[in-house]
């Protein structure tokens, strides 16, 4: 899982920049809007707004907004419709895609990722070209230095975590898609905010990438996560720390 939570750490620190454009708060609110159309607007009685919003306080969303993006999906009348599509293809070196999207125009998010994936050195593939590569998991990444292993450890598996994983400054927590809702609360009922949380699609194989097949694939990461039609972006690609860091200076 280790390529995974590199991608996912980069894509935090990331956000402190988006959220300035405006971007992150964009995608949090289209989450909220489809979150309370599909299951009503009380976070109580519907686990996936009540994951979305724990998103949106953690990047210091305004109440207000979130209380407007939650009336929006809960209001027949606005018009407001999002379709949720999956797309897969390929990046550098081969590399598995599966990508996540949330929109209201399907011709222009397949535009502008196919045209991402073609600058980048990739392609789209057909249905499920490489679904059968991963395996859908809840997922939850805690910065180590924020929470002590034995308790989360016990917290985890106790709300029915599958597995604990320490990823040198991370602990990573996997778990059935079923039971990602109990480990998340039980995680924050610590006073621990995950760095990551949400359903993912993690690879059963990851694929090493060096040089310039890793840089490339990092900036086709970044192109793909900076669309407003993404919500999420998983690949198998394992790339270096070092591949990383370099890709962000």
């Amino acid at each position: 899982m280790s390529g995974h939570s590199k991608w996912a750490s980069i894509k935090h620190k990331k956000g402190a920049a988006d959220a300035k454009r405006g971007k992150l708060f964009t995608r949090i609110i289209k989450e909220l809007t489809v979150a309370a159309r599909a299951g009503g607007g009380d976070p109580d009685m519907n686990p996936r707004l009540r994951t979305v919003i724990a998103d949106a306080k953690a990047a210091n969303m305004p109440a207000d907004n979130i209380k407007r993006a939650i009336r929006r999906g809960t209001d027949a009348d606005t018009g407001v419709n999002y379709d949720e599509i999956v797309y897969e293809g390929y990046g550098p070196g081969g590399v598995a895609l599966f990508l996540e999207v949330l929109t209201d125009n399907r011709n222009r998010a397949v535009g502008e990722i196919r045209h991402a994936l073609t600058k980048h050195g990739g392609n789209l593939g057909s249905a499920n070209s490489v679904a059968w590569m991963f395996d859908k998991r809840g997922y939850v990444l805690v910065d180590r230095a924020a929470a002590e292993e034995e308790s989360l450890m016990a917290a985890a598996i106790e709300a029915g975590a599958d597995d604990f994983l320490d990823e040198t400054d991370s602990w990573e927590i996997i778990s059935s898609p079923e039971a990602f809702d109990a480990v998340a609360e039980a995680v924050r009922a610590l006073g621990v905010e995950p760095t990551v949380a949400h359903v993912a699609m993690l690879p059963q194989n990851q694929v090493s990438l060096k040089g310039k097949p890793a840089q490339q694939m990092l900036k086709l990461l970044s192109a793909l996560d900076d669309l407003d039609d993404i919500r999420h972006v998983w690949s198998n690609a394992d790339i270096s720390e070092q591949e990383i860091e370099a890709s962000l200076t």
